[in-house]
């Protein structure tokens, strides 16, 4: 019998700051890979009028929090449309071993799995540094930091010549440092779930962009073969 290879489904995890966005989006370029956060999901089968979506519409109108069964079947949706073809890399979801395992249910249906569980892996002192002290441009977008990317001329953006600098109000160490704490307690039980399962990999994240992008090339090279 002939068997069509499934999507790889990977699971991208790790606190603000550690680069996840980046990261997926160099994986997607690099393996043809569809980045799926939950919000983005969300906001798309919304404006489609899919019945999940409708479904999404309605709790959100209402100021609710949309459950995981709607979310999954957002995801299914999802993992039916034919740009997923290489794989997905999945992140913001599961949060909770509930969820964890309720999509193991949803992908066992159409005989696919979680292929990796990648964990970003950071030493929390040195992320409140890095992420304390980052702004950007106003009027570009051009990102800065205090200590590792200073522009030329202070105040001054080397791109555009842009004089407005701003941070996010949320960019402070107390915070950072909740933000932080919070994740950990959140994401323990999961990856405790990841690895029981075998499919957790750890990947230091403390390095540069290029050399943690290696790291998770090789990861998922392996995943998807």
């Amino acid at each position: 019998m002939h068997t069509m290879t499934r999507p790889a489904v990977l699971i991208l995890l790790g606190p603000p700051g550690a680069g996840k966005g980046t990261q997926a989006r160099m994986l997607q370029e690099r393996f043809g890979l569809v980045q799926l956060s939950t919000g983005d999901l969300l906001r798309a089968a919304v404006a489609a009028g899919t019945e999940a979506g409708l479904a999404a519409k309605a709790v959100m109108a209402a100021g609710g929090l949309v459950s995981d069964e709607i979310v999954l079947a957002i995801l299914k949706d999802r993992l039916s449309e034919p740009d997923t073809a290489q794989g997905v890399i999945l992140d913001g979801f599961p949060r909770t071993t509930v969820q964890a395992q309720a999509l193991d249910g949803l992908l066992s249906q159409s005989g696919q799995r979680i292929n990796a569980a990648i964990s970003l892996e950071v030493d929390d002192a040195e992320m409140v540094t890095r992420v304390a002290g980052r702004y950007t441009c106003g009027t570009c977008g051009e990102g800065y930091h205090d200590l590792y990317k200073m522009p030329a001329v202070a105040g001054t953006c080397d791109k555009c010549g842009g004089m407005s600098m701003t941070r996010r109000a949320d960019d402070n160490a107390a915070t950072v440092g909740q933000r932080l704490a919070a994740y950990h307690a959140q994401t323990a039980p999961l990856i405790a779930y990841y690895e029981e399962q075998g499919t957790l990999q750890r990947i230091d994240a403390m390095g540069g962009i290029g050399q943690i992008a290696e790291g998770l090339s090789a990861i998922v090279q392996k995943a998807i073969a």
